[in-house]
């Protein structure tokens, strides 16, 4: 029997990691010198691939440091599986670095540095490195999927439909992972009608196009469209999966049905074999208590073993749905709950600030007050309001209260006060939504205020003055949007005889004639 040689090892390490079990791997890596066998530049390169399937970065430096010293760096497929790595282990920087550094690459470099932008949410540097690719060569199906990811990720309705163009004219619009990823695209840019185009034109729709749809009407308030899509699905003899369920129950809680929400809920395990994870009670919890079923919302809560970022998401809807409702003992249930998480160890700036404003309107300013030192204490910021708008394939950001950085300021303010005075004269609308006030929630010591128009009025504004000849004007917002600014969407929207869509941290609203498409509910 002939004696080991790098070559089975190689193969053997490419069996484990291939198998999932990339523990395997490295320890057959670490076994090799005890019987005197160099490892090759593959060698390496799979032992880096178990190391991005680890996500154990602290091996694969090692071994980055192994290929510096025999002078691999030139060594394509060793440096692409660097990159990969480092992107696995969210290290975008070193990940750049390793492919800057690069000598020769081929196309799976590039669609590996492409992936590690878009899996990194750094969409904007994906495309800037997409559209210098494509003046040389062509991508193929998983460069182009990564920039459909990008594309949905920024909401960037422009570069998605090229990409959508290229998806066509490279003939892969048969892929399913694609065509979810198109399904996907649109959606989060607020033309769910050209996602349905998408999922209407694949012939025989399997999994991931039926998942993405779900959770695509789901996004947009169409709990119709995904209950009915579960329905088609199941009927085909399509086996659902965690993703698909929680697309159902997404659904079940932006449209009220919290009754057939809790029959999937409870249902998931017997009927599919799936048993509930932390996000499926998440949504269960958030769709209770948007129901005005507050009490029931906290069982459950209180029944959930979630930790880390799954109890952070656990509390933070439970106690947005309990500031709506006023009810103060489910805020402060939720602030002992909150007190057992690690100083420092997840963003939980949104739960903080949602937990003051439950105070501050209860008229409990002392309760704020212990928030915001807590807030300190932590050392937890708040990110300022911010909305975002495309115009010709350029993106124009608008942050609350900054007037001085508007683009088109003067023209801006003019129609934000005109749109007032309409308002009031034809709607009886008195409250004037340009002089806000808003609690600056950095402010430390005494409660600061700052005035100023929220950043999605701006957007709001600046989209009229860009698209005067009746466009659908789609705004990006990366927080909830408040009650005052959705009262003036749907007023503006009749007045102005435009059609507006917002997406905001929750979900979608479609403004048109006078009417949100969430009707109020979200």
């Amino acid at each position: 029997m002939a004696e080991p040689n790098v070559v089975s090892w190689t193969s053997l390490m490419a069996g484990y990691v291939d198998a999932g079990q990339a523990n395997q791997a490295i320890f057959i890596l670490q076994a090799m010198p005890m019987d005197e066998i160099e490892p090759n530049s593959f060698t390496i390169s799979t032992a880096i691939n178990a190391c991005s399937q680890l996500a154990n970065v602290r091996v694969g430096k090692i071994l980055h440091a192994r290929i510096e010293l025999r002078g691999l760096q030139s060594d394509v497929v060793a440096s692409t599986s660097l990159i990969n790595m480092y992107g696995k282990t969210n290290d975008v920087y070193a990940a750049r670095q390793v492919f800057d550094g690069m000598s020769q690459r081929n196309i799976y470099t590039w669609g590996t540095i492409i992936s590690v932008y878009a899996q990194n949410a750094c969409g904007n540097e994906a495309l800037y490195l997409f559209r210098k690719f494509s003046c040389k060569m062509r991508p193929n199906h998983f460069m182009l999927s990564s920039v459909i990811n990008s594309c949905a990720g920024l909401g960037s309705f422009g570069p998605g439909r090229s990409a959508h163009a290229a998806v066509i004219r490279l003939g892969h619009e048969d892929n399913d992972v694609i065509a979810g990823g198109l399904i996907d695209m649109y959606a989060k840019c607020g033309c769910v009608e050209y996602s349905r185009v998408v999922f209407n034109h694949i012939a025989a729709p399997t999994l991931i196009p039926f998942t993405s749809m779900i959770a695509s009407a789901a996004r947009h308030g169409l709990s119709g469209l995904a209950l009915s899509l579960f329905d088609d699905m199941l009927d085909l003899r399509i086996q659902p999966n965690s993703i698909t369920l929680l697309g159902v129950l997404h659904a079940c809680s932006h449209s009220g049905l919290s009754d057939i929400g809790l029959s999937c809920l409870n249902s998931m395990h017997h009927n599919y074999g799936i048993p509930p994870n932390a996000k499926h009670y998440t949504c269960a919890v958030d769709m209770l208590a948007r129901a005005g079923r507050i009490d029931e919302a906290l069982m459950l809560a209180c029944q959930v073993d979630a930790s880390g970022h799954d109890g952070l998401m656990l509390w933070s809807v439970l106690v947005s749905a309990a500031r709506m409702k006023g009810r103060l003992d489910v805020v402060e249930k939720a602030s002992a709950q909150m007190s057992k998480l690690e100083p420092g160890q997840h963003d939980v700036a949104g739960i903080y600030v949602a937990m003051s404003n439950a105070y501050i309107s209860a008229g409990k300013l002392d309760g704020a007050w212990r928030v915001r030192k807590e807030m300190q204490r932590r050392g937890v910021r708040k990110d300022p309001g911010c909305s975002w708008i495309e115009v010709k394939n350029l993106v124009f950001v608008f942050y609350a209260g900054n007037i001085v950085a508007c683009p088109r300021k003067e023209e801006v303010m003019g129609l934000l006060r005109e749109l007032e005075e309409r308002m009031a004269s034809e709607m009886g609308y008195k409250r004037s939504f340009s002089s806000y006030v808003e609690f600056d929630n950095d402010g430390l010591g005494v409660e600061s205020l700052m005035a100023g128009v929220h950043s999605e009025m701006l957007a709001m504004a600046f989209g009229i003055l860009s698209f005067p000849n009746g466009r659908k004007i789609r705004i990006m917002k990366n927080l909830r949007m408040c009650g005052e600014c959705h009262l003036v969407f749907k007023m503006v929207s009749k007045i102005e005889e435009k059609e507006f869509v917002v997406r905001d941290l929750n979900r979608f609203h479609h403004f048109k004639d006078g009417i949100c498409s969430c009707m109020d509910y979200w």
